[in-house]
């Protein structure tokens, strides 16, 4: 019976530490500083992240604390700074890179948190530059767009 009693407050235990909860951290200030769900101790879902001026600092998605899916930087003024895909807390697939104005100046594929692609640098929304990458490694730039164009295939740019 009591090994039956101390497994039965085990059992309650843990589902009590794993349900979800929604939390809010605030800086001293009183504005807000994250907002998000918590299974347990770990971050999951959707998460917002502020800046003290209370400008919405970066948000996105996590899986026990780690980021996943698509995310969103900003800088202090609201505006974006880059945006990008995370599997399991690495950095994947496209990643996009803003300036002050607006406009995309760079766009770079990421395996794992290291270059493995195409990387594009553009410079008033025209394409300069375009390099290709391989786990981290430089393999290839172009500074002539017609070069670039001739030697690859655009579809491999999505």
């Amino acid at each position: 019976m009591r090994n039956r009693l101390l497994l039965f407050l085990f059992f309650i235990s843990f589902v009590v530490s794993s349900q979800k909860r929604y939390q809010k951290e605030y800086y001293e200030n009183n504005s807000l500083k994250t907002e998000g769900w918590l299974e347990g101790e770990l971050k999951t879902d959707y998460w917002k992240f502020y800046y003290r001026n209370g400008q919405l600092k970066k948000e996105g998605n996590y899986k026990k604390n780690l980021s996943i899916k698509y995310w969103y930087f900003y800088r202090k003024n609201g505006t974006l700074e880059k945006e990008g895909h995370f599997v399991d807390g690495k950095k994947n697939k496209w990643w996009l890179f803003y300036n002050n104005e607006g406009y995309v100046y760079h766009k770079c594929q990421l395996k794992n948190n290291k270059k493995n692609g195409y990387c594009l640098r553009y410079n008033q929304q025209k394409l300069v530059k375009a390099e290709k990458y391989q786990q981290g490694k430089k393999i290839k730039e172009w500074t002539d767009l017609a070069s670039f164009k001739k030697e690859n295939s655009l579809s491999d740019l999505r």
